[in-house]
């Protein structure tokens, strides 16, 4: 399991997925709480490639050990790509979940929408506060 980290270059969304901007495309995964509270992922149902994306909704499934998740999109677009690796070696989303687990890459609607996601410092006080109710 990989150690607590909210990487300050990243965009966060509530739901504890995040993006990481790349021009007009972003990579989209989960985070380490979120990652941290399926458990040991089992399986990751990528959505296919030239499908869209919208912010908000779900795009895809990730299955753990305890339960099966839809992961939320933190921007809308195309999906250009997807994480192939973890069809053998799902593990890698708990492993090392901002690099190698990386779920898909998105070619974006309206980068714009970044914009609104929140910031690690942001994201990290969220947690507090949900972890305080």
């Amino acid at each position: 399991m990989a150690d607590e980290s909210y990487p300050p270059e990243l965009r966060y969304h509530p739901e504890h997925d995040w993006a990481r901007a790349d021009g007009d495309e972003a990579a989209f995964g989960i985070t380490w709480f979120a990652q941290d509270q399926l458990g040991e992922v089992v399986f990751f149902d990528p959505p296919e490639v030239g499908s869209t994306v919208a912010a908000n909704e779900p795009y895809a499934e990730v299955e753990s050990v305890k339960a099966v998740s839809d992961v939320v999109a933190p921007a809308s677009g195309e999906i250009v790509s997807v994480n192939n690796a973890l069809s053998a070696a799902p593990e890698k989303v708990n492993d090392d979940p901002y690099g190698d687990g990386w779920l898909v890459r998105v070619r974006l609607s309206d980068p714009g929408e970044l914009d609104a996601l929140l910031d690690a410092d942001a994201y990290r006080e969220r947690l507090a506060s949900e972890s305080s109710e």
